[in-house]
């Protein structure tokens, strides 16, 4: 059996996320002694709102992950407000055996973002050096253009769509003269890539439902790329 466990996480701290193929959480910093997952996602959203998201990144990101029970049960829970705020105190040392003791990979449940967010910079190929919204620029007039060079934008900067794309949800693009339409045609795009290159792990399900509000996938033909 295995319980499922919550984690707010900033940018920096998602990037090596991914980076570990979102199977594992990076070590503690030195200053950093105890590894604090909590057990439900209102909490984590409350940090990710109302902490990560005044910090250097400016985004707060709500994880979810599952732990197996018995190795969960050699550490006590503790509450540190009102009964929502309960959590795990896992001293530093001890989080690569929590890694071990996972048994999903860690999940983007949702987001918060500031205004000041300029995400993940892009580093490779036309998207470089590229902030989130000017990504989002770049892939929608891509995908007006030619499917296939927004296929290869979209699987050279996975790392950079990953971690942008769920500020890309809520946010108006009208000063970059992408209207509504083509902006929900952009985020279906990027689904539809994501799916099309086999990548692992998949896109946040939030974005995924977002992005095909209908549960509708466009079956784009393999000719069309």
């Amino acid at each position: 059996m295995a319980t499922t466990l919550y984690r707010p996480v900033g940018l920096e701290e998602l990037a090596l996320i991914w980076d570990s193929g979102c199977r594992e959480f990076p070590l503690r910093l030195p200053n950093q002694p105890i590894f604090y997952p909590v057990t439900s996602s209102e909490y984590a959203a409350q940090i990710a709102r109302d902490w990560n998201t005044k910090a250097t990144s400016f985004a707060g990101y709500v994880t979810s992950f599952n732990v197996d029970d018995g190795y969960l049960a050699k550490f006590e829970r503790h509450i540190v407000g009102s009964t929502v705020h309960e959590e795990y105190w896992i001293p530093a040392e001890q989080v690569p055996s929590l890694n071990r003791a996972m048994r999903s990979l860690i999940h983007v449940e949702s987001a918060f973002f500031a205004d000041s967010f300029a995400g993940f910079i892009a580093e490779r190929s036309g998207l470089k050096h590229r902030n989130a919204a000017e990504q989002f620029q770049i892939l929608a007039r891509s995908l007006a253009f030619n499917r296939m060079d927004f296929v290869l934008e979209v699987s050279v900067n996975r790392k950079a769509v990953y971690l942008n794309c769920l500020s890309w949800m809520g946010k108006d693009f009208g000063n970059l003269r992408i209207g509504a339409e083509e902006k929900q045609a952009t985020l279906s795009g990027v689904v539809e890539a994501w799916r099309y290159c086999k990548i692992a792990p998949g896109l946040p399900a939030a974005f995924q439902a977002a992005a095909q509000p209908n549960n509708q996938s466009q079956n784009w033909p393999i000719e069309s790329f």
